[in-house]
């Protein structure tokens, strides 16, 4: 499966690569060669950020990246720090533009939501980007739902709409099924989830008493302490060696296969490390499969309380 379809106009489906470890974990010929293994199975959307690496994601990148540049499904990020008012979006994605070497970046994504900005401020400028042609296509990550439909609404009145939006999203965070996707798929708004290996929980490789950023970042260490996830990533393991094959391999096709189709953002440190991941891009999963994954973690109820009518 390649991510050549489209929906949101030409957003690529399928799934996409997030380099948020470029120039950091993974050095530049690291990451060269993710990037160049990514090509190689047919990916073209590549997500970064401003706050990358401190900008060496950004850089990396657009290295990488300069010669297919129409090839490519390009997605950057602002407003993680300093808010989203009009100077700070302006200021800073002036900045990832020069990182990147592109004077168009195909998707601008809003990094999360800011409670002391009127949205008005953050959307005329976001549409002025667009209408200017600086960006092809508005996001947002890491909005709830209600924050993402109060913010259409105002998009709308500067003729512009919100087309993607990125959220968390594994088998051991299970949240955007309430109503991010739901909301996606009534909406026609692209859902391209990140962390589908949970933070690489769902590799296995934690349970092994292997190290990483959930043993040495407090962020990750909090987001997935619940013992309830190491459980479901070692149910994963003991599956994916039932049947052949790599818990992580088994983790992204489980993202992707959900009823609307998101498209997953794929991400390690290094080729080998990336490899499985790879392989769940082609990885049948049929019905049973995926219940039989599914049942591993836990579903989350419903928005509303009428549980017997679900």
């Amino acid at each position: 499966m390649t991510d050549l379809t489209t929906l949101s106009g030409d957003i690529p489906r399928g799934f996409a690569f997030g380099t948020m470890q470029f120039g950091d974990r993974a050095d530049e010929t690291a990451s060269r060669g993710m990037f160049e293994a990514c090509r190689a199975a047919g990916l073209t959307h590549f997500d970064t950020a401003y706050v990358y690496t401190d900008g060496r994601s950004e850089k990396l990148l657009g290295q990488f990246a300069a010669q297919d540049r129409e090839a490519l499904f390009i997605a950057t990020k602002v407003g993680y720090i300093g808010g989203a008012g009009r100077e700070n979006i302006l200021t800073t994605f002036d900045t990832c533009r020069q990182r990147l070497g592109m004077d168009v970046v195909d998707l601008l994504y809003m990094h999360r939501f800011d409670p002391d900005t009127p949205l008005d401020e953050t959307f005329e400028t976001l549409s002025h980007l667009q209408s200017d042609g600086k960006i092809r296509y508005i996001g947002v990550s890491n909005y709830a739902a209600w924050q993402v439909m109060k913010a259409q609404a105002v998009a709308h009145k500067f003729g512009t709409r919100i087309d993607a939006i990125q959220p968390m999203y594994s088998l051991v965070k299970r949240q955007a099924e309430v109503e991010i996707l739901p909301m996606c798929q009534s909406e026609d708004i692209a859902a391209i989830p990140y962390s589908p290996l949970g933070g690489g929980l769902l590799t296995g490789k934690y349970g092994a008493g292997g190290k990483g950023r959930l043993t040495e970042d407090h962020r990750y260490g909090a987001r997935y302490g619940d013992p309830r996830m190491y459980d479901t990533a070692a149910a994963l393991t003991e599956l994916a060696q039932e049947l052949g094959t790599h818990p992580a391999t088994l983790a992204v096709a489980w993202a992707a296969r959900h009823a609307t189709q998101p498209t997953p953002i794929l991400s390690a440190r290094s080729v080998a490390q990336l490899a499985p991941s790879l392989d769940g891009m082609n990885y049948t999963m049929d019905d049973a499969l995926y219940a039989r994954v599914s049942s591993l973690g836990v579903t989350p109820p419903p928005a509303t309380d009428r549980l017997e009518e679900a």
